[in-house]
Protein backbone atom coordinates (compact mmCIF):
# COMPACT_ATOMS: atom_id res chain seq x y z
CA UNK A 1 0.00 0.00 0.00
CA UNK A 2 3.21 2.40 1.23
CA UNK A 3 4.57 1.65 -2.52
CA UNK A 4 1.38 2.50 -4.32
CA UNK A 5 0.87 5.58 -2.36
CA UNK A 6 4.64 6.79 -3.12
CA UNK A 7 4.29 5.75 -7.05
CA UNK A 8 1.10 7.72 -7.43
CA UNK A 9 2.94 10.80 -5.78
CA UNK A 10 6.56 10.07 -8.09
CA UNK A 11 3.64 10.10 -11.17
CA UNK A 12 2.14 12.91 -10.61
CA UNK A 13 -1.42 11.18 -11.19
CA UNK A 14 -3.06 7.84 -10.97
CA UNK A 15 -3.78 5.58 -13.98
CA UNK A 16 -7.20 4.18 -14.46
CA UNK A 17 -6.43 0.42 -13.91
CA UNK A 18 -3.44 -0.69 -11.28
CA UNK A 19 -2.64 -5.06 -12.93
CA UNK A 20 -1.14 -6.75 -9.97
CA UNK A 21 -0.07 -10.70 -9.50
CA UNK A 22 -2.51 -12.78 -7.52
CA UNK A 23 -0.37 -11.82 -4.30
CA UNK A 24 -1.61 -12.79 -0.87
CA UNK A 25 -1.55 -9.60 0.49
CA UNK A 26 -3.30 -7.68 -2.07
CA UNK A 27 -5.71 -10.80 -3.23
CA UNK A 28 -7.87 -13.20 -1.10
CA UNK A 29 -9.01 -15.34 -3.22
CA UNK A 30 -7.98 -16.02 -6.72
CA UNK A 31 -10.48 -16.51 -9.39
CA UNK A 32 -10.35 -15.51 -13.28
CA UNK A 33 -14.06 -14.18 -13.54
CA UNK A 34 -14.26 -12.53 -9.74
CA UNK A 35 -11.31 -12.03 -7.70
CA UNK A 36 -11.72 -11.14 -3.65
CA UNK A 37 -9.63 -8.00 -3.22
CA UNK A 38 -7.70 -7.72 0.16
CA UNK A 39 -10.51 -4.91 2.09
CA UNK A 40 -7.15 -2.18 2.57
CA UNK A 41 -6.28 -2.75 -1.02
CA UNK A 42 -10.04 -2.04 -2.17
CA UNK A 43 -10.15 0.77 0.02
CA UNK A 44 -7.23 2.15 -1.44
CA UNK A 45 -7.96 1.90 -4.67
CA UNK A 46 -11.68 3.78 -4.12
CA UNK A 47 -9.95 6.15 -2.57
CA UNK A 48 -8.12 7.26 -5.73
CA UNK A 49 -10.59 5.95 -7.92
CA UNK A 50 -9.42 3.15 -9.49
CA UNK A 51 -9.59 -0.14 -10.03
CA UNK A 52 -7.71 -3.61 -9.56
CA UNK A 53 -7.86 -6.11 -11.89
CA UNK A 54 -4.84 -8.53 -11.44
CA UNK A 55 -3.42 -10.91 -13.65
CA UNK A 56 -4.37 -14.47 -14.66
CA UNK A 57 -2.50 -17.12 -12.26
CA UNK A 58 0.84 -18.22 -13.52
CA UNK A 59 0.21 -15.64 -16.71
CA UNK A 60 3.27 -13.08 -16.43
CA UNK A 61 2.12 -12.25 -19.79
CA UNK A 62 -0.70 -10.70 -18.96
CA UNK A 63 2.02 -7.62 -17.59
CA UNK A 64 4.31 -7.86 -20.08
CA UNK A 65 5.85 -4.86 -20.44
CA UNK A 66 6.57 -4.92 -16.00
CA UNK A 67 8.27 -8.17 -16.34
CA UNK A 68 10.47 -6.39 -18.97
CA UNK A 69 10.67 -3.12 -16.56
CA UNK A 70 11.61 -5.51 -14.05
CA UNK A 71 14.61 -6.80 -16.27
CA UNK A 72 16.15 -3.69 -17.08
CA UNK A 73 16.22 -2.36 -13.69
CA UNK A 74 18.02 -5.04 -12.86
CA UNK A 75 20.42 -4.77 -15.52
CA UNK A 76 20.85 -0.77 -15.27
CA UNK A 77 20.11 -0.01 -11.45
CA UNK A 78 20.93 -3.02 -9.39
CA UNK A 79 23.26 -4.65 -11.10
CA UNK A 80 25.30 -1.29 -10.87
CA UNK A 81 25.22 -1.20 -7.28
CA UNK A 82 26.48 -4.83 -6.63
CA UNK A 83 30.00 -3.61 -5.54
CA UNK A 84 29.43 -0.86 -3.82
CA UNK A 85 28.57 -1.16 0.20
CA UNK A 86 26.03 1.69 1.69
CA UNK A 87 25.84 2.36 5.29
CA UNK A 88 22.51 4.37 5.29
CA UNK A 89 19.33 3.88 3.31
CA UNK A 90 19.21 7.35 2.56
CA UNK A 91 22.35 6.97 0.65
CA UNK A 92 21.31 4.09 -0.69
CA UNK A 93 17.76 5.37 -1.75
CA UNK A 94 20.06 9.10 -3.59
CA UNK A 95 21.92 6.76 -5.78
CA UNK A 96 19.20 4.96 -7.31
CA UNK A 97 17.32 8.14 -7.80
CA UNK A 98 20.26 9.03 -9.80
CA UNK A 99 20.78 5.66 -11.54
CA UNK A 100 16.75 5.91 -12.12
CA UNK A 101 16.73 9.13 -13.91
CA UNK A 102 19.78 8.52 -16.19
CA UNK A 103 18.00 5.20 -17.17
CA UNK A 104 14.49 7.44 -18.08
CA UNK A 105 16.85 9.74 -19.64
CA UNK A 106 18.36 7.29 -22.08
CA UNK A 107 17.55 7.34 -25.64
CA UNK A 108 15.69 4.33 -27.32
CA UNK A 109 17.74 2.06 -29.58
CA UNK A 110 15.38 1.33 -32.08
CA UNK A 111 12.81 4.93 -31.95
CA UNK A 112 13.42 8.42 -30.94
CA UNK A 113 12.75 9.67 -27.78
CA UNK A 114 13.34 8.43 -23.97
CA UNK A 115 11.28 6.78 -21.89
CA UNK A 116 10.71 10.34 -19.57
CA UNK A 117 9.62 11.76 -22.78
CA UNK A 118 7.28 8.69 -23.79
CA UNK A 119 5.69 9.19 -20.20
CA UNK A 120 5.44 12.80 -20.64
CA UNK A 121 3.28 12.57 -24.09
CA UNK A 122 1.53 9.17 -23.42
CA UNK A 123 0.91 8.52 -20.15
CA UNK A 124 0.78 11.85 -18.07
CA UNK A 125 -1.98 13.33 -20.08
CA UNK A 126 -3.63 10.09 -19.05
CA UNK A 127 -3.92 10.34 -15.64
CA UNK A 128 -6.33 11.19 -13.24
CA UNK A 129 -5.18 13.89 -10.65
CA UNK A 130 -4.13 13.06 -7.21
CA UNK A 131 -7.17 13.40 -4.04
CA UNK A 132 -6.17 16.13 -1.64
CA UNK A 133 -5.02 14.12 0.73
CA UNK A 134 -3.03 10.66 0.34
CA UNK A 135 -4.45 7.68 1.24
CA UNK A 136 -3.73 6.71 5.12
CA UNK A 137 -3.30 3.09 5.68
CA UNK A 138 -5.37 1.11 7.43
CA UNK A 139 -5.83 -2.56 9.08
CA UNK A 140 -8.88 -4.50 8.78
CA UNK A 141 -10.20 -6.50 12.23
CA UNK A 142 -13.89 -8.70 12.57
CA UNK A 143 -14.65 -8.41 15.94
CA UNK A 144 -17.36 -9.29 18.46
CA UNK A 145 -17.88 -6.69 21.74
CA UNK A 146 -18.58 -8.70 24.73
CA UNK A 147 -20.97 -8.19 27.38
CA UNK A 148 -19.42 -5.33 28.28
CA UNK A 149 -20.12 -3.72 25.17
CA UNK A 150 -16.34 -2.92 24.21
CA UNK A 151 -14.56 -4.93 21.37
CA UNK A 152 -10.66 -5.68 21.44
CA UNK A 153 -7.98 -4.15 19.53
CA UNK A 154 -4.31 -4.83 19.99
CA UNK A 155 -4.76 -5.31 23.65
CA UNK A 156 -6.64 -2.06 24.26
CA UNK A 157 -10.76 -1.63 24.13
CA UNK A 158 -13.27 0.34 22.69
CA UNK A 159 -16.99 0.81 23.29
CA UNK A 160 -19.96 0.52 20.71
CA UNK A 161 -23.57 1.21 21.52
CA UNK A 162 -25.08 -1.72 23.78
CA UNK A 163 -27.33 -2.77 21.78
CA UNK A 164 -24.79 -4.45 19.52
CA UNK A 165 -23.79 -6.58 21.82
CA UNK A 166 -22.68 -10.24 20.02
CA UNK A 167 -23.36 -8.69 16.64
CA UNK A 168 -20.24 -9.22 13.99
CA UNK A 169 -18.75 -5.75 13.02
CA UNK A 170 -15.42 -4.51 11.26
CA UNK A 171 -13.35 -2.38 12.79
CA UNK A 172 -11.00 -0.18 10.52
CA UNK A 173 -7.47 0.66 12.39
CA UNK A 174 -5.20 3.31 11.53
CA UNK A 175 -2.13 5.02 13.27
CA UNK A 176 -4.36 7.74 15.37
CA UNK A 177 -7.57 6.32 14.44
CA UNK A 178 -9.79 3.19 15.21
CA UNK A 179 -13.53 3.29 13.74
CA UNK A 180 -16.14 0.53 13.76
CA UNK A 181 -18.61 -0.47 10.87
CA UNK A 182 -21.72 -2.70 11.42
CA UNK A 183 -23.56 -3.81 8.24
CA UNK A 184 -21.63 -1.25 6.40
CA UNK A 185 -22.41 2.15 8.44
CA UNK A 186 -20.01 3.70 11.49
CA UNK A 187 -21.23 3.58 14.37
CA UNK A 188 -18.30 4.48 16.60
CA UNK A 189 -14.54 6.35 16.17
CA UNK A 190 -12.35 6.52 18.85
CA UNK A 191 -8.87 8.20 18.98
CA UNK A 192 -6.08 5.86 19.73
CA UNK A 193 -4.37 6.92 23.36
CA UNK A 194 -1.94 4.67 24.47
CA UNK A 195 -2.13 5.95 27.99
CA UNK A 196 -5.74 4.73 28.49
CA UNK A 197 -6.26 1.02 27.99
CA UNK A 198 -9.98 1.14 28.15
CA UNK A 199 -11.84 4.33 25.62
CA UNK A 200 -16.29 4.37 26.90
CA UNK A 201 -18.42 6.84 25.33
CA UNK A 202 -21.24 7.79 27.45
CA UNK A 203 -23.92 7.26 24.23
CA UNK A 204 -22.62 3.90 24.29
CA UNK A 205 -23.83 2.91 27.57
CA UNK A 206 -27.17 1.60 29.00
CA UNK A 207 -29.04 4.45 31.38
CA UNK A 208 -27.83 1.95 33.83
CA UNK A 209 -24.33 2.42 33.66
CA UNK A 210 -24.37 6.19 32.08
CA UNK A 211 -24.73 7.43 35.82
CA UNK A 212 -21.37 6.38 36.91
CA UNK A 213 -19.64 7.88 33.69
CA UNK A 214 -19.13 11.28 35.68
CA UNK A 215 -16.81 9.56 38.35
CA UNK A 216 -13.44 10.06 38.50
CA UNK A 217 -11.23 7.65 41.12
CA UNK A 218 -9.99 10.92 42.79
CA UNK A 219 -13.45 12.08 43.09
CA UNK A 220 -14.69 8.92 44.61
CA UNK A 221 -11.38 8.85 47.36
CA UNK A 222 -12.74 12.48 48.13
CA UNK A 223 -15.88 11.27 48.77
CA UNK A 224 -15.12 8.49 51.00
CA UNK A 225 -12.41 10.82 53.01
CA UNK A 226 -15.75 12.76 54.59
CA UNK A 227 -16.26 9.43 56.08
CA UNK A 228 -12.72 9.05 57.24
CA UNK A 229 -9.42 7.84 56.26
CA UNK A 230 -9.24 4.38 56.54
CA UNK A 231 -12.69 4.73 54.40
CA UNK A 232 -10.50 6.28 51.61
CA UNK A 233 -8.06 3.99 51.95
CA UNK A 234 -10.46 1.39 50.82
CA UNK A 235 -11.77 2.30 48.53
CA UNK A 236 -8.45 3.30 46.93
CA UNK A 237 -7.38 0.15 47.15
CA UNK A 238 -10.72 -1.73 45.75
CA UNK A 239 -10.02 0.13 42.67
CA UNK A 240 -5.93 -0.13 42.48
CA UNK A 241 -7.38 -4.13 42.71
CA UNK A 242 -9.17 -3.67 39.02
CA UNK A 243 -7.20 -3.93 35.62
CA UNK A 244 -9.65 -0.61 35.33
CA UNK A 245 -10.50 1.50 37.86
CA UNK A 246 -13.97 2.09 36.59
CA UNK A 247 -14.45 -1.30 37.88
CA UNK A 248 -14.19 -0.95 40.64
CA UNK A 249 -16.94 2.25 41.26
CA UNK A 250 -19.88 0.64 41.94
CA UNK A 251 -18.60 -1.30 44.88
CA UNK A 252 -16.49 1.64 45.83
CA UNK A 253 -20.00 3.64 45.88
CA UNK A 254 -21.98 0.04 47.53
CA UNK A 255 -19.08 0.37 50.55
CA UNK A 256 -19.91 4.05 50.79
CA UNK A 257 -23.19 3.56 50.74
CA UNK A 258 -23.09 1.28 54.32
CA UNK A 259 -22.47 4.78 56.47
CA UNK A 260 -25.94 5.61 55.84
CA UNK A 261 -27.27 2.38 56.63
CA UNK A 262 -24.75 1.69 59.93
CA UNK A 263 -23.59 5.29 60.34
CA UNK A 264 -20.54 6.79 59.16
CA UNK A 265 -19.05 5.96 62.55
CA UNK A 266 -19.63 2.32 61.95
CA UNK A 267 -18.22 2.03 58.33
CA UNK A 268 -14.90 3.65 59.05
CA UNK A 269 -14.52 1.53 62.05
CA UNK A 270 -15.23 -1.65 59.81
CA UNK A 271 -13.09 -0.59 57.26
CA UNK A 272 -10.25 -0.04 59.76
CA UNK A 273 -10.61 -3.77 60.13
CA UNK A 274 -11.19 -4.92 56.59
CA UNK A 275 -8.00 -3.24 56.01
CA UNK A 276 -6.14 -5.19 59.20
CA UNK A 277 -7.27 -8.42 58.06
CA UNK A 278 -6.44 -8.00 54.04
CA UNK A 279 -9.54 -7.99 52.95
CA UNK A 280 -10.77 -4.32 52.00
CA UNK A 281 -14.74 -5.24 49.69
CA UNK A 282 -17.68 -4.33 49.51
CA UNK A 283 -18.86 -8.44 51.28
CA UNK A 284 -16.13 -7.91 54.07
CA UNK A 285 -17.59 -4.90 55.56
CA UNK A 286 -21.08 -5.15 54.58
CA UNK A 287 -20.17 -8.84 56.83
CA UNK A 288 -18.36 -6.92 59.41
CA UNK A 289 -21.18 -4.79 60.47
CA UNK A 290 -23.52 -6.88 59.74
CA UNK A 291 -21.97 -9.45 62.30
CA UNK A 292 -20.86 -6.18 64.77
CA UNK A 293 -17.34 -7.00 64.46
CA UNK A 294 -16.48 -3.06 63.95
CA UNK A 295 -17.44 -3.15 67.67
Amino acid sequence: ISSHVKTFKFLGGVPEIIVPDNLKTGINKSCRYDPEINPTYQEMASHYRCVVIPTRVRSPKDKAKVETGVKIVEQWILARLRNIKFFSLTDLNKTIQKLLYDLNSRSFQKMSGTRRSMFEDLDRPALKPLPPVPYTYAEWKKVKPGPDYHIEVKGYYYSVPYQLVGKQMEARITQNIIEVFYKGKRIASHRYDPSKRYATLPEHMPESHRKYAEWTPQRIINWAAKTGEATAQTVKVVMESRMHPQQGFRSCMGIISLGKEYTQERLEAACSRALAIGSPSYKSIHAILKKGLDR
